[in-house]
């Protein structure tokens, strides 16, 4: 029984669960109980060791959140610190009659070593020291504290808008975003902590001073009255231990100061220190030479150190002259890398012998996306490009989404493009194209932001909203103003993602109705059976759902489109007739995509009088004729539809057309033409559990 507990207790010990109790404990007991001088040097010398630790844990963590226990360990270092202060100075004010060795070796060695013998000068360097850590060190970083928790804390609704937008874009996985909202949580806890952290090294730096005040006078008091001892005896021993009792207490107290400012001045990238030292300072020469000219003209001033002033003025010139024939030789491999590309893409190898053949006719590509030469990292794997991994999580979510599997992009470089240029392609033509800053981050104006910021002002090539590229160190005063901001590769992923969107139906072919066929006949193919090639050709399949494509209709219920199409055939085989029969099969899943799981829809209508006109053209003329309205009418109704929608989306509601059958495929084409964000859904769409809630009527004689 005895045995298992204590091994219980020594794997508890081992794990951490009772390391921090027993530390608390052990600060209780210097505070209340005797502590011998040996023990003193032993918990002397494990709180500077600590406090090296720390600091050096400080320097080389990549990010500040690589360290986020670091405001706890600040605490628990200060409060073994002040206890330890406690313990010595009952031991001084105790036993100091007894000599320097009274308070144990370090407090003796810190008081005639570092200070030499003066008691005078030992003074002076411990205010310095305490003017240092109170004035310089510690207000700094408690002030960039304050600053960066309250930035933080006004970024959090920026962060999470930009985790659900990259979720719901695909570009990042469920599990992704998750582990980025935790960070951004962490991230605010952690400054939120150290905002508070800050205060404990202040007040520490406080009491250093009282401690040594009360020291002093109290030793020389009890020195004097008690033991007898003379002024220049009680000055001699007490004055030594009280001021080698504060530099050893504020010696770690300054180190930990130091630790908590590198912490919080530290930019959240994934560099240490040391590292982000030499890119940013030295990696333009131009400081250095100016340096290294005025430090030569002090230099030859008379009556100045001439061998210090030319000795560093030398080393500085040295040092940027490496850096400028660094930076020559870089930028001539990079020069050589591209000629070499472009006599790869231009050679034409010559072989007069070889005849041609289809293999010299090379096929176009599905999608395709070109990239000018600054762009080629983005797509490259081995320079920690991130691109090619955005782009197959877009396929595997449009996939998911569309319900046929997307084609690859094919990616190739182009050096007619700009340098930081793109274009994608379909089927060999443009769709889109537009230039981004691979070193810069994109701020997106979402609608509502509360400040402007300094870059390149462009418009957003997804969504067409107000943007700026501005520096990557901008990135968190842009959230803090309520900008989204995304890297260059996020732009061109969803600038992809959308057009992939806008054009799935013409991504859809005939190969692909033939795998939806296959994988429906591995589970219904008696259905696959009577519907394809007994009553419906493949092309004509392909015509119906390139028709919901077009409409933004999934094809993720395939059973449900092919069950609906067997039973419309022996109706009519026209495309728009089908299409129409398998809106209405696919009603709840339409209005789900649209509306959600709520119970209520609320759609706008058409004037009674403008849709029974629609309604006897459809009759009198077809409805492959298109809409029969005055060019004025037309331009009301298309005015009207726009500032309907755009209420609509204000309210944060979706926007819904509900019309008559007949009339529903030619107001469909009629919304696409005007680019509106409108759903046109007929009367038999509108499933049975559904309620709908008219929100505004257009087209009458006032829109």
């Amino acid at each position: 029984m005895d045995r298992t507990f204590l091994s219980n207790g020594m794997r508890s010990l081992s794990q951490g669960n009772l390391g921090v109790p027993l530390l608390l404990l052990v600060v209780i007991g210097m505070v209340t109980l005797p502590v011998p001088p040996f023990l003193l040097d032993v918990f002397f010398t494990f709180n500077i060791a600590l406090s090296l630790v720390v600091l050096l844990v400080c320097v080389y963590a990549l990010r500040p959140l690589e360290f986020t226990v670091f405001p706890t360990i600040l605490l628990v270092a200060t409060l073994l610190r002040l206890a330890l202060n406690v313990a010595s100075t009952r031991v001084v004010l105790l036993y100091g009659h007894e000599g320097g060795d009274a308070a144990g070796k370090v407090i003796e060695a810190f008081g005639q070593v570092v200070i030499g013998g003066n008691y005078v000068v030992g003074i002076v360097v411990f205010l310095i020291l305490v003017i240092i850590n109170f004035v310089v060190v510690t207000k700094g970083a408690g002030r960039i504290s304050e600053v960066s928790a309250r930035f933080t804390l006004d970024a959090m609704p920026g962060k999470q808008m930009a985790v659900d937008a990259d979720l719901n874009s695909g570009l990042i996985t469920q599990e992704e975003a998750k582990l980025r909202r935790r960070e951004v949580t962490e991230e605010a806890d952690f400054y939120g902590s150290m905002d508070g952290a800050s205060k404990f090294v202040r007040g520490d730096a406080v009491a250093g001073i009282l401690i040594l005040v009360i020291n002093l006078v109290g030793g020389l008091s009890i020195g004097m009255l008690q033991h007898d001892l003379s002024f220049d005896l009680a000055i001699q021993y007490y004055s030594m231990l009280t001021i080698g009792d504060g530099l050893v207490a504020q010696i770690p107290s300054l180190l930990l100061s130091t630790a908590a400012a590198i912490t919080v001045t530290r930019q959240n990238s994934s560099q240490d220190m040391g590292n982000q030292i030499l890119q940013q300072m030295f990696s333009a020469p131009r400081a250095l030479i100016v340096a290294a000219c005025l430090l030569g003209v002090i230099g030859i001033v008379p009556g100045m150190p001439h061998v210090a002033f030319l000795t560093l003025a030398a080393a500085a010139g040295a040092i940027a002259w490496m850096i400028l024939r660094r930076q020559a030789r870089e930028a001539q491999e990079e020069q050589t890398s591209k000629q070499e590309l472009a006599r790869t893409q231009t050679a034409v190898p010559v072989d007069e012998q070889k005849e041609l053949d289809w293999d010299d006719v090379m096929p176009v590509d599905m999608i395709g996306l070109e990239v000018g030469y600054r762009l080629i990292p983005m797509v490259d794997k081995l320079q920690g490009g991130q691109l090619l991994g955005r782009i197959k999580g877009i396929r595997r979510k449009l996939s998911q989404d569309l319900g046929f599997l997307v084609p690859s992009v094919h990616i190739r470089d182009n050096l007619d493009l700009v340098p930081g240029g793109y274009r994608i392609l379909l089927m060999g033509v443009i769709v889109g194209e537009a230039e981004v800053y691979p070193d810069r981050e994109l701020a997106i104006n979402p609608g509502q932001v509360f400040g402007t910021l300094k870059g390149v002002a462009v418009t957003d090539p997804a969504f067409g909203l107000e943007a700026v590229w501005i520096e990557t160190g901008q990135k968190e005063q842009a959230q803090s103003l309520g900008y989204t901001v995304v890297d260059a590769s996020t732009v061109v992923a969803t600038h992809l993602n959308q057009l992939l969107q806008n054009h799935a139906h013409e991504l859809l072919g005939h190969e692909e109705v033939q795998q939806l066929l296959d994988m429906l006949g591995k589970h219904s193919p008696k259905l696959v059976d009577e519907l394809v090639p007994a009553k419906l050709s493949i092309s004509g399949l392909l015509r119906v759902l390139q028709n919901l494509l077009m409409e933004q209709v999934p094809l993720k219920d395939f059973r449900s489109i092919a069950e609906a199409l067997a039973e419309a055939v022996g109706r009519s085989l026209d495309p728009m007739a089908l299409t129409a029969a398998v809106r209405v099969s696919l009603s709840r899943l339409i209005v789900q995509e649209i509306n959600g799981y709520s119970d209520e829809v609320p759609v706008i209508t058409l004037d009674p009088k403008l849709e029974q006109m629609l309604l006897n053209s459809v009759q009198n003329q077809g409805a492959g004729d298109g809409l029969v309205l005055e060019p004025g009418m037309a331009e009301r109704l298309q005015q009207s539809l726009a500032t309907t929608a755009q209420n609509q989306e204000m309210a944060g509601k979706p926007s819904v057309l509900l019309v008559a059958a007949p009339v529903r495929p030619l107001m469909a084409k009629f919304v696409r033409y005007g680019n509106h964000r409108i759903h046109v859904l007929s009367y038999q769409e509108i499933p049975e559990n559904k309620k709908v809630t008219i929100v505004a009527t257009v087209g009458g004689q006032g829109g």
